[in-house]
């Protein structure tokens, strides 16, 4: 698997993703319509828009120490991460993982893993000690996914941006 970062200058200035790369990450998106509609984050999950996925991105990437991640294997683009140096609530001093979303053709496969991997040791090498993350409530399946990989729960209180019912997770990454 080979992790780019999706260079914060390409949506900068209202310059826009060129358009194959922005028609991958729309279809990363729409590939998973039941994380869409737990969600909410999309008007209608069954037919997600280029234009929604550029302005969904650019919403990550206006916040201080976002970066996005792109997950490659074989060519193809098979997962997403966006990962905060700090979370936006001053409170929070410790870097989080804001999503993680792998295709739904490419589930089971390690992808996730290797990529949240990524994350984990990128913050890691700069000498954090733990790495925080939300999980939706009403999303078990993340929740155990999160879990198998040692994130603990800490808290439970909704989302700063949509107001959802998360549960916190903490990793030690010492």
């Amino acid at each position: 698997m080979i992790v780019e970062a999706l260079v914060p200058k390409a949506l900068e200035d209202g310059a826009s993703l060129p358009g194959a790369l922005l028609t991958e990450i729309t279809a990363l998106y729409a590939s998973d319509e039941g994380f869409q509609q737990l969600s909410g984050e999309f008007p209608d999950p069954s037919d997600i828009l280029p234009e929604q996925v550029a302005t969904a991105l650019a919403d990550e990437l206006a916040r201080p120490t976002a970066e996005i991640l792109l997950a490659r294997s074989e060519g193809r683009l098979v997962a997403l991460a966006v990962i905060l140096g700090r979370h936006p609530d001053p409170a929070e001093t410790e870097p989080w993982l804001g999503l993680l979303m792998v295709h739904a053709d490419e589930r089971r496969a390690g992808h996730g893993r290797r990529l949240a991997a990524y994350a984990e040791d990128r913050f890691r090498a700069e000498g954090r000690t733990g790495l925080r993350l939300a999980v939706l409530e009403n999303n078990p399946k993340a929740l155990a996914f999160w879990t198998s990989l040692g994130y603990e729960e800490t808290d439970r209180r909704p989302d700063l941006t949509h107001g959802r019912p998360c549960v916190i997770m903490r990793k030690s990454l010492r």
